[in-house]
């Protein structure tokens, strides 16, 4: 048994990648309430797998070797980009131009205030600095930048880290605030998901105030990811280290 799934590492590294996303889903409907989104718990259980791990983390492990083909860089920026080809630009549209103003507002803010806050915590290199701004923005934009600008794997983690509470605030801070910002109707959905941006927090919380909504907010969401992949490794980046 040993000797096949080492020769097909790659597809068991999907089946226990999907495995654990079953288990993920199924701990936030049954146990969760889905007030803590599966996509959020697989992130988090994934981070702890990587720590059986040295360096390269779980696929040091023979049995699990096809996690670092899997887990690599060119599987997970190509999936960004499937997800980014998967929207219709001309939908923007449908935001105007307060939800396009609010998807610009929103990566700017979250990507500065991403890096002043680690600026406060000690870190003065520009790629640092650049790696955590832009996990503050999503947990996809944060390990994307970082590989594309040279972070560390202890940063890009960071950057992870930073994403999942972003996530894990968005999705159960919404539901009580909703009726405070007038979040009720799909404009107001729309300028929701391009000022937060991470797709399976607005997701969520939007699911747990009106499932109505989620579709609006889902659609500037992604439009973030993809705004914040091209923005944050290159002109951020470019404006940090000319601070720095």
């Amino acid at each position: 048994m040993e000797q096949v799934i080492e020769k097909n590492g790659f597809v068991f590294a999907f089946l226990v990648v999907g495995l654990i996303m079953l288990f993920s889903f199924w701990l936030s409907k049954k146990v969760f309430f889905k007030r803590i989104p599966g996509v959020a718990i697989a992130v988090l259980l994934g981070l702890a797998l990587a720590t059986l791990g040295g360096r390269k983390g779980i696929s040091e492990i023979p049995l699990f070797a096809g996690m670092a083909l899997l887990g690599g860089s060119m599987l997970r920026d190509f999936t960004v980009v499937a997800t980014a080809m998967g929207a219709d630009v001309s939908k923007i549209k449908n935001a105007g131009l307060a939800g396009t103003v609010a998807l610009i507002v929103g990566v700017v803010a979250s990507f500065f205030i991403g890096v002043l806050v680690a600026w406060l915590l000690g870190y003065r290199d520009a790629v640092d600095l650049t790696t955590i701004g832009a996990g503050a923005c999503t947990y996809i934009v944060g390990p994307v930048t970082g590989t594309a600008v040279g972070a560390s794997s202890d940063v890009v983690a960071i950057s992870v880290a930073i994403g999942l509470v972003k996530t894990i605030v968005t999705t159960i801070a919404t539901p009580f605030l909703a009726k405070r910002i007038g979040l009720d109707n799909a404009n107001s959905a729309l300028v929701f998901g391009g000022l937060i941006g991470t797709s399976s927090g607005v997701t969520a919380g939007l699911a747990a105030t009106d499932p109505e909504l989620v579709p609006y907010g889902a659609l500037t969401a992604t439009f973030y990811t993809g705004l914040g992949c091209l923005l944050c490794p290159s002109i951020f980046y470019i404006l940090v280290q000319s601070v720095v």
